[in-house]
């Protein structure tokens, strides 16, 4: 901590901000152990969610901000100290109704949900979805978004009995499979009497790729964040039949959001804005946040996300 970062200049549209909380993503702990390949505009430090206070704007700024507004935001990197900054086309307005923390954790979670069920899985009311990995943050909030527009069933996966307890009680899905002790591409076609699930939102990668396969319906769409698995196949994972790309037509598709050029990313922005933030102020939409860690704590923070034992965001603040 005596390491001293020179305070961020602002130019063209970006705000200087004076960052109250920043939420912690997985890609966090990879770009630490230097495995994330991280966007030429990124700074060192790590982080890419915030809330705080506009200290400067600018020449170009949008000119609905101004200085001293709360706001939260998505950026390439920085978040993980006491200034960042930002593009104002990353920024939305803090409601009053949510905590520094609870905006902290909305940006990257919620825009790549966004991202990987519409501009990706092609969603539309009465399309049914597969979330894995469901206590991570991002299918926390795309279980949330499917289930209050439109979709015909919601279903997750997950590695203990009490995340896919949680994934049904708390988030909503029609049901949720545990990866470690069912066969859960079965279980799937079995609750869709076989017809399978038109939208898969996966972060596994070899893992689940046969899995994935077989529970996919036709026509359907393989969306994939992350590849936690690694990047190959092992001894031990089932093999993927591959004539069922074929014979149901599927489609698969990788994607990342931090890689995306800003008028990309501003578009999911004003997304988020329009869609989901009124859901935010009347509670319709929950930030599930696992723990509030003080900043000089990041390694303990970094601890428990590498434990894979959590079921919301972890957030750290700033005081």
């Amino acid at each position: 901590m005596n390491d001293q970062t020179p305070r961020p200049q602002i130019d063209h549209a970006k705000a200087l901000i004076k960052v109250k909380a920043f939420g912690l993503n997985r890609m966090d702990l990879f770009q630490r152990e230097g495995h994330y390949p991280v966007p030429p505009q990124a700074p060192k430090t790590l982080g890419v969610e915030f809330s705080g206070i506009i200290e400067e704007l600018a020449s170009e700024s949008e000119s609905s901000f101004k200085k001293g507004d709360a706001v939260f935001g998505l950026a390439y990197g920085g978040a993980y100290a006491e200034y960042i900054a930002v593009s104002t086309h990353m920024l939305i307005h803090k409601p009053d109704e949510l905590s520094w923390e609870q905006c902290a954790g909305i940006p990257e979670t919620w825009i790549t949900a966004t991202q990987a069920m519409y501009l990706i899985g092609g969603f539309k009311p009465g399309k049914s979805i597969l979330w894995h990995a469901g206590a991570s943050a991002v299918s926390i909030a795309g279980q949330q978004l499917s289930s209050a527009n439109g979709a015909s069933a919601v279903f997750a996966t997950a590695r203990s009995d009490d995340k896919t307890e949680f994934c049904v009680k708390e988030l909503g899905s029609k049901a949720a499979y545990n990866t470690e002790t069912t066969d859960w591409a079965a279980e799937v076609l079995k609750a869709t009497d076989g017809k399978g699930v038109d939208i898969i939102v996966d972060y596994i990668g070899p893992q689940t790729f046969a899995g994935n396969l077989t529970a996919a319906a036709r026509d359907g769409r393989i969306v994939n964040l992350a590849s936690l698995s690694g990047p190959s196949f092992k001894p031990g994972m089932a093999e993927p039949n591959f004539g069922l790309f074929v014979g149901k037509r599927l489609r698969m598709e990788g994607s990342s959001l931090r890689s995306r050029d800003e008028d990309y990313q501003g578009k999911l922005r004003d997304q988020l804005h329009d869609h989901a933030l009124p859901k935010f102020k009347d509670g319709s939409f929950k930030v599930l946040i696992e723990k509030v860690f003080k900043w000089e704590d990041i390694q303990d923070a970094h601890r428990l996300m590498e434990s894979n034992k959590t079921k919301g965001k972890i957030i750290c603040t700033i005081s």
